[in-house]
């Protein structure tokens, strides 16, 4: 085994409420995150341009729009690529890892957090898949070749 693998073979395995804690703690972090993002770098460059009412200019919301996606889709793949922990990972001692044990690569963290909206998108099925998969995975786990494991289990 590589210095760079994890043994995830009697890895404690997370349930569906720590997850979900997990994710809403991450979810006012992206929201704080994109406020930031918002009033510091887009809306100076909109006043900088003259543009006062931005109702006036379609393009320009889409640009907004696509600006705060790329904050929100940042945040989660340089956490999960750099550690496998977001803040409400760590929080919640929650840890990513490919299947195998090895750090969690670009490719696989893009697959992860498409699948993970498209669990969303199927009214949530697919983080509820956990309660039927034996090792406890989510569409996305399945789909991008991750597990989510516990850290430090026996510290309440």
């Amino acid at each position: 085994m590589s210095e760079n693998r994890a043994d995830l073979s009697n890895a404690a395995l997370p349930g569906l409420f720590r997850r979900l804690a997990a994710i809403l703690y991450d979810s006012v972090l992206v929201l704080a995150l994109m406020a930031a993002a918002f009033t510091l770098v887009y809306l100076p460059l909109a006043l900088g341009l003259g543009l006062e009412d931005l109702r006036q200019y379609p393009l320009y919301q889409h640009l907004m729009f696509i600006w705060m996606l790329v904050v929100g889709i940042s945040f989660h793949l340089w956490f999960w690529t750099h550690g496998g922990q977001t803040l409400g990972m760590r929080a919640w001692r929650l840890r990513l890892f490919s299947a195998d044990g090895a750090p969690v690569s670009l490719k696989q963290a893009l697959i992860r957090y498409a699948v993970a909206i498209l669990s969303v998108a199927a009214a949530g099925l697919g983080f509820l898949w956990i309660l039927w998969d034996k090792d406890k995975r989510a569409w996305h786990d399945l789909a991008s070749g991750t597990r989510l494991v516990l850290v430090n289990p026996n510290i309440s």
